[in-house]
């Protein structure tokens, strides 16, 4: 495992989590993280596989937050996998 790369997607994780507090969705970049993150008026996730999962790997995650590579062109390209009603987070991107 590349200890510094795991260490910038935690560090992104927890900014993300901490810019979109709840549990909406859960959002994933495995192995290094993953983390409840949403509005909370539209309800939680508390057990199991949440119904809105997003997951993507460290290098596009990466990018996401830097605005080197769109949400759209990341899904777009399957670097992205958004299942459920709650998942379209292109608007968050890049992180501030």
């Amino acid at each position: 495992m590349d200890k510094a790369l795991a260490a910038k997607v935690r560090e992104a994780v927890a900014r993300l989590a901490g810019l979109h507090p709840g549990k909406t969705l859960e959002f994933r970049v495995p192995p290094y993280a993953a983390a409840q993150v949403g509005s909370a008026q539209r309800g939680a996730h508390t057990r199991g596989t949440p119904p809105n999962l997003v997951e993507t790997d460290a290098e596009t995650f990466l990018a996401l937050c830097a605005g080197s590579v769109t949400w759209d062109a990341a899904l777009a390209d399957h670097r992205v996998r958004a299942s459920g009603p709650h998942t379209d987070i292109g608007g968050w991107f890049p992180l501030g």
